[in-house]
């Protein structure tokens, strides 16, 4: 992904939805069209939107969310202690 992927990333929830400003919808859509990686990120975001609205949410078990918690412990941990050495 290039610097201007980037760029569009955090706007793309609003994107999808439809309260993003027209002149950066014109300018994202202008960049998706020479890029497949954000077309396929887009894509991927509209189907999971399209899914949860759907479907609705389903709690997570507590054990589940106990393991999920301590991974995601784990790895910031290790995201933290690599950028400081």
């Amino acid at each position: 992904m290039s610097v201007e992927c980037h760029e569009h990333l955090d706007c793309l929830s609003d994107y999808i939805d439809g309260e993003l400003d027209p002149t950066l919808c014109a300018e994202i859509e202008h960049h998706m069209a020479a890029c497949g990686d954000c077309r396929i990120v887009v894509d991927t975001l509209r189907k999971t939107v399209s899914l949860y609205r759907n479907y609705g949410h389903e709690e997570v078990p507590e054990d589940a969310k106990e393991r999920l918690y301590a991974v995601l412990k784990l790895a910031y941990r290790a995201d933290d202690q690599e950028a400081s050495t």
